[in-house]
């Protein structure tokens, strides 16, 4: 599977958010999108999805055209995760049975159970399933967000800054989980985020955004100290401890 991003561009009616936005990443890959606020990480995702319209660019799927597809279409293909996620009153199975919407035609079917207890036990929710979702943690709410993202049984997660309001243990729990579920599952996550040694230490791609545009993308090479600086405007040194990068901060 490879999916490959071609010039998307995407205008509000009073600014330019995205512009020429071109990357490809495959199945297994776990890929960042960094920048500051305001870059255009939230909007890219969106564009991809089809939440908005971008005015120019397209996405493909093994060479298949995804701006074409119907939204059914579009569901079975790609997953997203929002930035917030309401928690209202509804049991943690039937939250997870929401991902088996594109696929269901008249009622539940035993596979769709199957598919969505199977991705409890993946986020290790079992024990949840018949709890309320209201109920739960934060930590514990995006872990079924992201089991109704996977029961949706897509080839692409989207996920935005799904670890920006955890705290450290379940940002670390929830960052593994992506890297895990891209490997094994044979699928590639988006994931935009903002702490860069949450990135560096799961993501295996990165896509640095800078006023709307691709200012630096590839693998770990491009992580470096001037790049930082240039798209966040802070000097940065990279050290390693135990054999991972780390970045700190030396001057705002």
């Amino acid at each position: 599977m490879n999916l490959s991003v071609e010039g998307l561009s995407f205008d509000y009616p009073a600014r330019s958010v995205i512009k020429n936005i071109r990357f490809s990443i495959s199945k297994g890959d776990f890929l960042a999108v960094l920048g500051i606020n305001g870059a255009g990480k939230s909007t890219l995702l969106k564009c991809i999805n089809r939440i908005l319209k971008p005015y120019a660019g397209e996405v493909y799927i093994n060479d298949e055209d995804c701006f074409k597809l119907k939204g059914r279409q579009l569901a079975q293909k790609i997953a997203y995760v929002a930035q917030s996620n309401l928690s209202i009153r509804i049991k943690v199975l039937d939250a997870v049975l929401l991902g088996r919407r594109p696929y269901i035609n008249w009622d539940i079917s035993n596979k769709d159970l199957e598919i969505a207890q199977k991705a409890l036990e993946i986020l290790g929710l079992q024990e949840y399933a018949l709890r309320y979702l209201d109920e739960l943690s934060g930590g514990e709410q995006q872990k079924v967000v992201i089991a109704r993202a996977l029961a949706q049984k897509t080839q692409i997660l989207l996920l935005d800054e799904p670890t920006s309001s955890l705290d450290l243990k379940n940002q670390f729990e929830v960052a593994e989980i992506i890297k895990k579920i891209a490997e094994e599952q044979h699928i590639a996550a988006i994931v935009s985020m903002h702490d860069l040694n949450l990135a560096i230490r799961f993501a295996n791609k990165f896509l640095l955004l800078k006023d709307g545009e691709v200012f630096a993308a590839g693998g770990i090479e491009v992580i470096t100290p001037e790049n930082i600086e240039s798209v966040y405007s802070v000097r940065v040194k990279i050290e390693k401890f135990e054999g991972i990068p780390i970045v700190i901060p030396i001057r705002f």
